[in-house]
């Protein structure tokens, strides 16, 4: 098969299958309802603290959008190992290495469009709830945020297509990153601040500060999450590559 006949295909299977499409939309809707929510009862309060970092702040519901994005690169490998479905996908394209790239590439392509459109849609539905507080992406670090709040959904997808390929189940993936990120990254931050900072939720976030601290700097930060993610994809294609369907 073509490349662009397996992109096609795997289009196709993220499109029909409901888990995977599902968890896709929830991106967008989960953070476009928690920045309502949110915003509309005591945005305003938390923006009377003047330490408030503002542009961070407009981010917020991203936490719960990081969410629906490891589900949605989780659910959308882990299909692949149900019912033989694997099996049937490598006899369609023996090329293993092109059915894992045409895979990994649709779900990074569509988790950035998702996520660029919620991060976007998130600020300035935010906003409109401000008042007096409001900015707008003009603001200094605004922008830059909004961008890379979109990039780092897509690398958190990303992080968990990887491990579903190592792990091959879902449950498990969201097992371990789902509790990680809720958790164990806030007691690693409390015990040791510096080293949490390379944690690839840590990390990613720095992006969305409107001044963040020391190093790494936002867009380094985002890198140490993009090697997270370029880690776990190599050992889900090694996964793919060495063991049987």
């Amino acid at each position: 098969m073509s490349t662009t006949a397996v992109l096609r295909s795997e289009w196709i299977k993220i499109r029909s299958v409901r888990s995977v499409a599902g968890s896709l939309m929830a991106v967008f809707l989960a953070t476009l309802a928690v920045t309502v929510l949110a915003f509309a009862t005591v945005g305003q309060a938390e923006a009377d603290d003047p330490g408030t970092d503002l542009v961070f702040g407009a981010f917020y519901a991203l936490n719960f959008g990081q969410i629906a994005a490891i589900s949605f690169g989780a659910t959308a490998l882990s299909s692949e190992y149900l019912n033989g479905a694997l099996r049937v996908s490598l006899a369609a394209v023996p090329r293993r290495n092109l059915f894992y790239a045409a895979k990994m590439t649709l779900v990074g392509v569509l988790a950035l469009v998702v996520g660029l459109a919620t991060s976007f849609t998130a600020f300035l539905v935010g906003q409109m709830f401000m008042g007096e507080y409001a900015i707008g992406l003009g603001e200094p670090g605004a922008l830059r945020a909004a961008f890379g709040g979109g990039m780092y959904l897509a690398l958190m997808a990303l992080f968990a297509a990887g491990l579903t390929a190592l792990l091959r189940s879902a449950v498990a993936v969201l097992s371990l990153l789902i509790p990680f990120i809720l958790i164990v990254s806030f007691v690693v931050g409390d015990v040791a601040s510096g080293a949490a900072k390379y944690l690839p939720d840590r990390a990613g976030q720095l992006v969305l500060h409107q001044h963040p601290e020391g190093s790494p700097g936002p867009w380094a930060g985002l890198a140490v999450t993009a090697a997270w993610a370029a880690a776990a994809l190599f050992a889900g294609w090694w996964a793919i590559r060495r063991r049987d369907a």
